[in-house]
């Protein structure tokens, strides 16, 4: 509803994963669309070619991560579109089926990369990083409230052996924790993987350098939807959203002004969307969803 999609426009679906947005885009777009879709999983866009090959409309996919959008935009000698989709997080395919380390609720290698072809893995910095930079990265990304037990123990532990699965990660940080926390609702790894996996792939310092700019790659009432899973993700959306909305910017007690910023985008969600009970029966992923959307004016 909120990406307006229409037939013979041009949308992006930034984060491909299952291609299940990319098909209902397709869909909507057709005759004459022109759909483009990245992702910097490979396995992503392998899936997105079986799953879009039926559509009778111009398809271009790119393993590559949003932020490179701007140039290929260039590449196809695209001004603008009329739609970005972000649908950031981890996908279904990645918790379940890579192999990645993604999950704790299997024993696999502790990568925990979307692109496998290139960075630092997740037990790279497990094994290698002092014991304050993952107090912190647990604490700031993970919003881990045992940040600094979980780390003494990860220190603690490998010097006895490296770390290099999702099973002995897990094992650790439920050994750090205090008794009552291993009987929450939420696993005591969750928050831990979630911030080491942000960590992995720089998703919060890249989300932000793509929102400062989002509006440049929009066509006129072009609109741009995030769905966010993460408190910072959709804190980060909020902002730099506010920010584009604002026409003045200079202290209340200028005579005039002087910054000559103007209106960019307007808002299509004041307030944050999130999923109805009905959408969650049906996919309980959707559950933590935060929604916000824009319409460049």
């Amino acid at each position: 509803m909120f990406l307006n999609c229409r037939p013979g426009k041009v949308y992006v679906d930034c984060t491909l994963g299952g291609s299940g947005h990319a098909r209902t885009i397709c869909e909507k777009i057709i005759p004459g669309g022109v759909f483009i879709g990245l992702d910097q999983d490979k396995d992503a866009i392998q899936n997105a070619k079986k799953v879009l090959k039926s559509f009778d409309l111009t398809v271009h996919l790119f393993h590559k991560n949003f932020i490179f959008l701007p140039d290929i935009l260039q590449e196809l000698d695209i001004a603008g579109v009329d739609g970005i989709l972000l649908d950031l997080g981890v996908s279904l395919h990645q918790l379940e089926s890579s192999g990645r380390g993604f999950s704790f609720q299997r024993d696999e290698p502790l990568d925990m990369r979307m692109n496998a072809t290139s960075g630092q893995k997740a037990e790279d910095l497990i094994n290698q990083l002092e014991e304050k930079e993952l107090k912190t990265i647990f604490k700031k990304y993970g919003e881990e409230r045992w940040a600094a037990q979980i780390a003494k123990q990860i220190v603690r532990e490998r010097r006895r052996s490296p770390v290099h699965s999702s099973a002995k990660l897990a094992q650790i940080v439920c050994q750090a924790v205090p008794k009552q926390a291993l009987h929450q609702k939420i696993h005591p790894a969750t928050r831990v993987f979630m911030a080491l996996r942000i960590a992995v792939n720089r998703e919060l310092e890249r989300l932000d350098l793509f929102m400062q700019n989002f509006a440049d790659l929009l066509n006129p009432k072009g609109r741009l939807c995030v769905l966010a899973f993460h408190s910072l993700e959709d804190r980060i959306t909020k902002h730099r959203i506010k920010a584009l909305e604002k026409n003045c910017v200079c202290p209340p007690d200028f005579p005039e002004c002087v910054c000559n910023q103007k209106r960019v985008v307007r808002s299509l969600t004041k307030k944050v969307v999130r999923p109805s009970e009905a959408e969650i029966a049906i996919n309980p992923m959707a559950r933590s969803t935060k929604l916000r959307a824009a319409e460049k004016i």
